[in-house]
């Protein structure tokens, strides 16, 4: 299908629309602490609920998202996604309870789902095959850079406006992003290419997804690794500050960690055609298990302060690397078998692995304690599950006895 957009503003605008995720996490992440001493005196350790409740609101907006754009088309989905997500803004800028914010978070979440899968929706309208690829590569290159600068534009916020001015950005940002695709990009789904909702074929998704044993092992393994991420995000600002005494400095170091970090996905794509998605999972799963026990017997040497630093740091992109080498092979995993009914296996997936992974990161989160123990230990154990499961795989695909 035809669009106005050069290939260059096309990337562009699809890179803004897909980073309105990360910025709505990681810009979040320097106001933690004023938010906890405001809103919830006495359990600021709560603040970081902040980040689980949106992404909780993310995956259970994913599950429906998709197939609302194949019936109704892929603008005024997205339009009203991004209008749940703007009034939710709204209400968290004007909270003064943490509970009322939290709601406002599952909702901003909800509303975030549209930008989110719709996207995906429009690229895939438009380009197939290596197009596509092509594409999504350009995309994901911008979309490393959001990490990196987003906890530098919350503090730069926080610094001039407090912390509430980082709500009025998200609804600029939404809004501009909106009106440029309201503006250059015509709608890309045909009313004779929509298909109506039926809830049948999400039960047939369920059944297919839940029988298949490649497919229900990458889920669980994409959860476990999602589950990571989200603990390390919940809790990486209070090891920053409280642990090691450098609250000042987290933005910066963040951004550096994010840049060194985003070289995983395009290490991956430079192996994964020699190498295989199964093997680059594995390997860095192993890796992962090492590196996260190591960190647990240094955090219970409790080392001088620099050193301690030195190691999480190392650890902490360890972590996001991980990130880049193993989600986007495992949901290629989980959809190979699924091409005919990719877009609703799609959804399930990404509401699957995201719902369960926060069910996980937020008991976790709530354990700190002021040290790296807690989140080492529950990292350690995430990547041990999932590497047993990526060996089990195997067997199983090989027909031998499990």
């Amino acid at each position: 299908m035809p669009h106005r957009l050069s290939q260059f503003e096309f990337v562009a605008l699809m890179a803004m629309m897909v980073s309105t995720i990360a910025f709505s996490i990681d810009a979040m992440l320097p106001a933690l602490p004023e938010i906890g001493t405001e809103l919830s005196p006495g359990f600021e350790n709560r603040a970081q609920l902040i980040l689980t409740t949106f992404v909780l609101g993310m995956g259970l907006g994913t599950l429906v998202t998709g197939m609302l754009s194949d019936r109704y088309g892929r603008k005024p989905v997205l339009m009203i996604g991004a209008v749940v997500y703007v009034l939710a803004s709204a209400v968290a800028w004007a909270a003064h309870s943490l509970e009322l914010m939290l709601a406002a978070r599952l909702v901003q979440g909800l509303g975030a789902a549209g930008p989110r899968i719709v996207t995906l929706a429009i690229i895939r309208d438009l380009y197939a095959g290596r197009g596509m690829a092509k594409i999504m590569s350009f995309i994901m290159m911008v979309f490393t850079l959001v990490p990196a600068l987003a906890p530098l534009m919350g503090a730069f916020l926080i610094a001039h406006s407090g912390w509430r001015a980082i709500f009025v950005a998200f609804v600029v940002f939404m809004g501009l992003a909106c009106l440029w695709l309201a503006l250059r990009l015509p709608e890309t789904l045909p009313v004779e290419e929509r298909r109506p909702m039926r809830l049948s074929a999400l039960k047939q998704a369920l059944t297919e997804l839940a029988m298949h044993p490649t497919v229900r092992l990458s889920i669980v393994v994409q959860t476990l690794c999602f589950g990571m991420l989200f603990s390390m995000l919940s809790s990486v600002q209070q090891i920053y500050d409280i642990t090691f005494g450098r609250g000042a400095e987290f933005p910066f170091w963040f951004g550096i960690v994010a840049v060194l970090a985003g070289t995983g996905s395009l290490l991956n794509a430079a192996l994964v055609g020699r190498l295989g998605m199964r093997f680059l999972v594995t390997v860095t799963l192993a890796a992962q298990v090492g590196l996260s026990g190591a960190m647990v017997l240094l955090s219970m040497a409790d080392l001088p302060g620099n050193l301690g630093f030195a190691a999480f740091v190392i650890w902490q992109i360890s972590v996001f690397f991980q990130a880049g080498m193993t989600l986007g092979n495992l949901n290629a995993l989980a959809m190979e078998p699924m091409g005919h009914i990719a877009g609703t296996a799609a959804s399930v997936i990404g509401a699957v692995s995201t719902v369960f992974s926060v069910a996980l990161a937020i008991p976790l989160g709530l354990m700190f304690d002021g040290t790296t123990l807690p989140l080492a230990l529950g990292v350690c154990a995430m990547a041990l599950a999932s590497l047993v499961i990526m060996l089990h795989m195997r067997r199983v695909e090989r027909g031998l006895p499990a």
